[in-house]
């Protein structure tokens, strides 16, 4: 495989350091309380760099919510791919290793503590469906990568279901993160078994 132009990996540098820059900017503060002065500087770019490289604060915001829910998949694929054999234990420990790294995320408390300003709750709930969408293509393709034999209907329909799911618990968290992946096992659990008695009947 042949390296990125020079140009496509210094902007995709440039991006995520940016990205990066914002996420350790909510370790300590809500989004309405960052400024993309306050971005650029710990980014150590201009502020006019930033607002080249993403328009508007609506659209970096947007961007930044995206790319975290990509860093996201990245573990739930993994917590997937080493259960393959057991779908009711791939299913738990995906929705588990989601919730227990939302907890400690710094997007998620930014949406947890959204004053209902400028935050970035709505880009998660009433504005949310670029996530979605893009949350659930990706899950499908996991669960498709997984389980061969499962539909491609079925495949999108769990995908859409968890992702959603997954979203509404994160932001209002509710009890232990285990129990709450057990208890959403217990539900999807039977459909993702009958996904794959399906095709393999």
């Amino acid at each position: 495989m042949g390296r990125a132009p020079y140009a496509v990996a210094a902007r995709a540098l440039l991006r995520d350091t940016l990205l990066d820059a914002a996420r350790d900017q909510l370790r300590e503060r809500t989004w309405p309380e960052v400024t993309m002065a306050d971005v650029a500087s710990a980014a150590g770019v201009s502020r006019q760099t930033l607002y080249n490289e993403f328009g508007s604060r609506d659209e970096f915001a947007q961007a930044f919510v995206l790319r975290e829910g990509d860093r996201f998949l990245i573990a739930v694929e993994g917590a997937i791919g080493e259960r393959r054999g057991d779908p009711h234990a791939a299913l738990s420990a995906a929705f588990d290793v989601f919730l227990t790294a939302a907890a400690d995320d710094p997007l998620v408390r930014s949406v947890i503590e959204d004053g209902g300003g400028d935050g970035m709750l709505p880009l998660v709930t009433t504005q949310g469906r670029p996530l979605v969408e893009r949350a659930a293509e990706r899950l499908t393709a996991i669960i498709v990568a997984a389980w061969p034999q499962v539909g491609r209907t079925d495949a999108e329909m769990l995908a859409e279901c968890l992702v959603r799911l997954a979203i509404s618990y994160a932001a209002l968290p509710k009890g232990d993160t285990t129990m709450t992946a057990a208890s959403v096992t217990m539900l999807l659990g039977p459909f993702l078994e009958r996904a794959l008695a399906r095709r393999a009947a």
